[in-house]
């Protein structure tokens, strides 16, 4: 009978034993599942986070570096400054000898769009152009309305004073033409209206004129014409400043060289 007894206590303790080994099995295991959830979860949240950096990161260099609006600035230098929605200059591009010159001249990539224009008023060959009496037209097209009226405002304050400059708005559709020729949008509109005095003109006939010079040969060919100079100023633009008659005088790319061979003139595009 005592060993039938023991034979039964010892079947507990063996019981017991397996139990308890076995909850110190599932408890380690237990622990082992938690912290590789925990690795996870951790792993999910950075990688969250760094998607979320490189949004912020890319998304923001594609807001800043995409233009919303461009200001054409013509006298003989053509230059165009690309504006994006921040009104910050993001390019700047010559389209003549002249403008690359004064473009490698200036500081102004990064800065408003009304430091920019400031930097290049105060230039001293625009300067010593304007005391000649030589003609400035800055023309502004853009996709946003509302950015492009309030860039035309403050393109009036900095030009307010300073004799012959002019602003005008473009549409999108002209600056892509103009673009096409190879052309500043302001140089397209003078060489818009040349055409329509003189179908013979070609953008390269206009290249390197200035755009006085511009102006006096779209003059000297509206004095036989009958539409005169009813037409000038607005090819599709809309002029914000007082433009005189030299709403137009910016549309061209070189006909100087070819001017010669029409001699009734001789008064506008001397070379």
């Amino acid at each position: 009978m005592n060993n039938g007894i023991k034979e039964s206590f010892g079947s507990i303790h063996a019981e017991e034993e397996l139990k308890n080994s076995t909850r110190e099995f599932l408890v380690r295991k237990t622990r082992g599942y938690t912290k590789a959830v925990r690795r996870k979860s951790r792993y999910h949240v950075c990688a969250a986070v760094c998607a979320c950096l490189m949004f912020l990161l890319f998304g923001g260099r594609w807001l800043y570096f995409t233009p919303t609006a461009e200001i054409s600035i013509d006298i003989n230098p053509s230059i165009e400054l690309s504006v994006n929605r921040f009104d910050r200059i993001i390019a700047v591009n010559g389209f003549n000898d002249a403008g690359r010159e004064i473009m490698e001249a200036l500081d102004i990539k990064h800065k408003t769009y009304t430091e920019a224009v400031g930097q290049i008023m105060d230039n001293e060959q625009v300067e010593a152009l304007l005391s000649g009496n030589e003609i400035m037209t800055i023309t502004v097209t853009g996709s946003d309305g509302k950015q492009s009226s309030k860039i035309l405002s403050g393109l009036r304050a900095c030009t307010n004073g300073h004799k012959n400059t002019h602003c005008y708005r473009a549409s999108s559709e002209d600056a892509s033409a103009a673009h096409e020729m190879g052309l500043s949008c302001g140089r397209y509109r003078a060489f818009q209206e040349l055409v329509r005095l003189d179908p013979s003109i070609t953008p390269e006939m206009v290249q390197d004129m200035t755009m006085r010079e511009i102006q006096d040969l779209i003059d000297s060919l509206s004095e036989g014409s009958d539409n005169g100079n009813d037409d000038a100023g607005n090819v599709d633009d809309e002029p914000m400043n007082d433009s005189g008659g030299c709403g137009n005088g910016n549309r061209g790319n070189g006909n100087r060289g070819q001017h010669g061979h029409h001699g009734h003139h001789g008064s506008g595009g001397g070379n």
